[in-house]
């Protein structure tokens, strides 16, 4: 074999040297601001109940009183597919994934409220009730009926309410450690937040904690609960929120839409006031273009229409949910809020059609650029990692099973997950 053409440049490789060491500085602030999604496991709603009302049997409660309203408005696949409009060919998998998601796992997450679902109270009853949630949580871990995350809601950081929130959050995690610890899925939400400062000193807040208990720096994350107009634009005409994930220091996990005080906050009358107004897509645009590749999650919010009264008035308000979270799944919010047993059914149903009637196309384009077969689609990395993301989020919710997303595709839930969540500059990564 002759000996190979050199190819001919122009340039030393002391230019390319020079441009990457001009760079370093910009491929570490990257790398710190824009990890990418974190992998795990991301719940599709989010479950508030009043810290007084809490108690042991409120997870199974809610599930009996889902399916109790399954049974009495949508018994079977073909009323559940009549009432909401469910193909005739996945009402029957979407209804039978319903209910045994409702008997084995009803609530994801479950956040135990102490801010506006619980009100002001006196101190020693705040005291109290607080003690008794991180007693319950960490009794749910132990003897395995807990949801998947579990967590509090405390007061925010506003003056009038700053010392109260520090100690229900503190008499909180300390309860958790002296049970035992603090479990893998505790969540925390900071309510109405409206400046980067206010995030700043709950970090403050929990890195004095971690340190007082001798628990490794980072490990107590939060959430972000955008309920005002400031909190998406700052007086001085920046994204306020984008300040915001900074200032959490990566401890923020979730920016979670509040839609009734943000509707509010901006002047929305009550009548109007809904996640699909157009001052909550304005908000949650924001959110979410502020929240992108840096491992922060958007959570939508919620409807304050409860399926309750007789069936065509719980039939209406299913109908609404369900269109709500088909809604918000198109737009990439794969959470949201639900506020009444009765919400878990179409929240469920909504979610479960969503990633079946996707189930198949999905699996065809992944294999299809696995194998570079090619296809009326020209896909790229990208897509193949949303593709992939796609399918494991049907996996996690229990819409979608491993092995039939392993027969279409023809990969493991570690090929899946390869491709969900590359390393920056690896997204062409393959599957063998």
């Amino acid at each position: 074999m002759g000996q190979q053409e050199k190819v001919a440049t122009s340039l030393a490789g002391a230019v390319s040297d020079g441009i990457s060491a001009s760079l370093t500085a910009v491929d570490a602030e990257l790398a710190r601001r824009y990890p990418g999604d974190p992998g795990t496991r991301q719940p599709v709603h989010t479950v508030y109940v009043p810290g007084d009302t809490f108690t042991a049997g409120t997870l199974r409660s809610w599930g009996d009183e889902a399916l109790k309203a399954l049974d009495e408005h949508a018994p079977d696949a073909a009323a559940l597919a009549a009432v909401l409009g469910i193909p005739d060919e996945l009402a029957g998998p979407v209804h039978d994934r319903v209910r045994a998601k409702l008997e084995r796992e009803p609530v994801e997450d479950l956040r135990i409220d102490f801010e506006d679902g619980y009100g002001p109270r006196s101190d020693a009853e705040e005291d109290e009730v607080a003690a008794r949630a991180a007693r319950l949580v960490s009794e749910a871990y132990a003897n395995g009926t807990a949801a998947p995350y579990m967590g509090i809601r405390m007061k925010c950081m506003e003056a009038a309410v700053r010392d109260r929130g520090i100690r229900t959050t503190d008499i909180f995690l300390t309860g958790l450690m002296r049970a035992g610890g603090l479990p893998e899925g505790l969540v925390l939400t900071l309510p109405k937040v409206t400046y980067p400062e206010q995030v700043t000193a709950f970090v403050q807040l929990l890195e004095a904690f971690e340190q007082a208990h001798g628990l490794p720096s980072g490990r107590l994350g939060f959430e972000i609960q955008i309920e005002t107009s400031q909190s998406i634009l700052a007086a001085d005409g920046t994204a306020a929120v984008a300040r915001m994930i900074d200032a959490a220091q990566g401890r923020a996990t979730g920016l979670h839409y509040g839609t009734f005080d943000y509707s509010a906050c901006v002047g929305v009358s009550a009548a109007y006031q809904a996640s699909d107004h157009p001052a909550a897509d304005h908000a949650k645009a924001v959110m979410q273009v502020a929240a992108a590749g840096t491992g922060v999650r958007v959570c939508d919010g919620s409807t304050n229409v409860l399926p309750v009264g007789p069936a065509h008035q719980v039939h209406e308000a299913w109908r609404l949910h369900y269109g709500l979270t088909r809604r918000a799944l198109a737009r990439a919010y794969y959470q949201g809020w639900d506020m009444h047993p009765g919400h878990l059914p179409t929240r469920y149903a909504a979610v479960y059609t969503f990633y079946r009637e996707g189930l198949e196309p999905a699996a065809s384009r992944l294999a299809a650029y696995v194998a570079k077969a090619g296809g009326d689609v020209m896909d790229e990395p990208a897509t193949a990692k949303a593709l992939s993301g796609y399918l494991l989020r049907g996996i996690d919710c229990g819409a979608l099973d491993t092995a039939e997303v392993a027969r279409l595709t023809g990969l493991t839930r570690a090929d899946l997950d390869a491709f969900a969540s590359p390393r920056r500059g690896t997204l062409t990564v393959t599957a063998p």
